[in-house]
């Protein structure tokens, strides 16, 4: 099972923002592959990651997570947890990120999460194997996109990983989900927004972005192919008036439930 997402916070993406932006030079092109379908832009969608449901009536856009089977006849994103671990999944210590007391790097807010090590272009080349073997999946499951998660990760370890390391990774993982022929998308981090001719990325998924005011730093680049997930009312509020004409945005509980949860939540503009 996926994580939920949302109790991440961000304030160390806020502060490196500044020095990636500086670094980077902007791009606001397509990547003109014609071999990959995008997903719509400012259609209706939903996020289903915390378990597949049939989508309701309007819906274009659907994410899952990888072990579950796409949306007939709608434009589907695959989940996959690609920079650090799930609990049920065993990886060689070798790739677990360690810190300078030699212990395995843990995300204290999710149990059984660890933090894959992608320091060395030796260590990338072997996550992004074992990554793509998921990506391959997904492609024969038969998903349109794939969306890698934690692209972040860097910004809550910032002595022990760098923002380089994080986008030589993910373009490892662009170019395997493009050889299956699949699009992929950035995951959050706006300072990495940029960096599309590095990356390769070809479109957005953005949780929370109208709560951290941030939605125009991947709009601009993407051209507006950018899905958004909101939490929160007024995340949501802030999400809709600023961009509910431009970007696709559905609100969701915080552990994206299915419908015949308690607590289930998804509201659109």
């Amino acid at each position: 099972m996926p994580h939920s997402p949302a109790a991440r916070t961000r304030p160390a993406v806020a502060a490196l923002a500044l020095a990636v932006l500086t670094a980077c030079s902007s791009t606001t092109t397509d990547t003109g592959r014609a071999d990959v379908k995008l997903p719509p832009v400012g259609a209706a969608w939903d996020y289903q990651i915390g378990g597949a449901y049939t989508p309701p009536k309007g819906v274009e856009i659907v994410s899952r997570d990888r072990a579950d089977d796409p949306a007939p006849g709608l434009y589907n994103i695959c989940y996959v947890n690609a920079f650090q671990t799930q609990p049920d999944e065993k990886w060689p210590s070798r790739l677990l990120l360690h810190d300078k007391k030699g212990d395995v790097v843990d995300d204290p807010e999710w149990d059984g999460e660890s933090v894959i090590d992608i320091t060395t272009a030796a260590k990338r080349e072997a996550a992004a194997e074992k990554v793509g073997a998921w990506i391959e999946e997904c492609a024969d499951k038969r998903f349109d996109a794939v969306e890698p998660d934690n692209l972040d990760t860097f910004t809550r370890w910032p002595d022990l990983l760098t923002a380089d390391q994080a986008t030589a990774y993910v373009a490892l993982l662009a170019k395997r989900a493009h050889d299956l022929g699949l699009a992929i998308g950035q995951k959050n981090t706006g300072p990495l927004a940029t960096r599309r001719a590095a990356t390769g990325l070809d479109f957005a998924v953005v949780e929370e972005c109208g709560r951290y005011e941030e939605c125009e730093a991947f709009a601009k680049p993407y051209r507006d192919r950018v899905v958004v997930v909101e939490y929160e009312d007024k995340g949501m509020a802030k999400a809709c008036d600023g961009f509910g004409d431009r970007l696709s945005v559905v609100r969701r509980d915080t552990d994206v439930s299915t419908p015949d949860d308690d607590g289930y939540v998804r509201d659109v503009c």
